[in-house]
């Protein structure tokens, strides 16, 4: 595809993952709608990485962007990312979550250069990550399965599992995506216009530590400016594969927040632009 035919830019946040970008790789061939580019934005610069990108056969146009590994600098790489990028309208994804094969065509079908669109995700189980991994599971069959297993997946570690269901909005229950809405965004699934990222200045490269800096941070400063949520909760559904969560301490992200909420700074100065 000529990136004068592209329409979309997937950016996907990584580092060193090569095995779970494997199975994100191979659900973006199996996507409804197929008129975008993929940006691989490791916040790091691995060997693995590399082989990985360089021997792949994807039928999608890919860019990968590398940094130096000097600690948590996710904002840097995805402000490199949005410059990177070859379309205007922006769709954000983590390297650990599986796509719904209709997740890109609802990204783009609402788009709209006013509004930030907002999904979810189910945090898949051991076993039933370790299934759609090994390839037992196909992702044709999830939807049937999270709804038949629903209490299961829950009871062996799944969480939020109800956001993996998707409903189709022509069917008869397809009143119920429409009622659910959004109050916060997840870098793991968002998109929106350049114009409404650059009107913020990007992404907040004061944030050094995960988590507030690369999504939360982001609801205020699109409100402020006058940009709305528009929820795609159980139409751009996207599946998390299970791996321990290793979080930690949030106050400082919080207090930067804070003190920029306080001055109303909508506009970072450490973003796309140095101000």
């Amino acid at each position: 595809m000529h990136s004068e035919e592209l329409k979309a830019s997937l950016i996907i946040s990584v580092y060193k993952d090569v095995h779970f970008l494997e199975q994100v790789m191979k659900s973006l061939e199996l996507q409804t709608w197929r008129e975008f580019e993929v940006i691989i934005s490791e916040d790091g610069d691995s060997l693995e990485m590399k082989d990985y990108v360089r021997q792949s056969n994807s039928s999608f146009p890919i860019q990968h962007l590398t940094q130096e590994d000097l600690g948590w600098r996710k904002n840097r790489a995805l402000n490199r990312a949005i410059k990177s990028a070859k379309t205007e309208w922006l769709v954000f994804i983590d390297g650990d979550c599986v796509l719904h094969p209709r997740f890109m065509e609802f990204h783009f079908k609402l788009s709209n250069r006013n509004s930030i669109l907002a999904g979810k995700r189910i945090k898949l189980d051991p076993e039933t990550s370790n299934e759609l991994i090994e390839g037992k599971l196909p992702l044709s069959k999830m939807n049937r399965l999270i709804v038949g297993k629903f209490r299961k997946i829950s009871r062996k570690g799944g969480q939020f599992v109800e956001e993996g269901i998707f409903i189709d909005p022509t069917g008869p229950f397809g009143f119920i995506p429409k009622v659910r809405k959004m109050r916060n965004l997840k870098g793991c699934n968002m998109s929106f216009h350049r114009s409404a990222i650059e009107a913020i200045n990007g992404f907040n490269e004061d944030y050094i530590k995960p988590a507030v800096g690369e999504d939360i941070d982001l609801v205020w400063r699109f409100q402020g400016l006058g940009f709305h949520l528009v929820s795609l909760r159980n139409l751009a559904v996207q599946y998390h594969l299970y791996h321990k969560e290793s979080w930690i301490e949030q106050e400082d992200n919080m207090e930067i927040m804070r003190r920029n909420q306080k001055l109303q700074e909508y506009v970072c100065k450490n973003g796309l632009e140095k101000k």
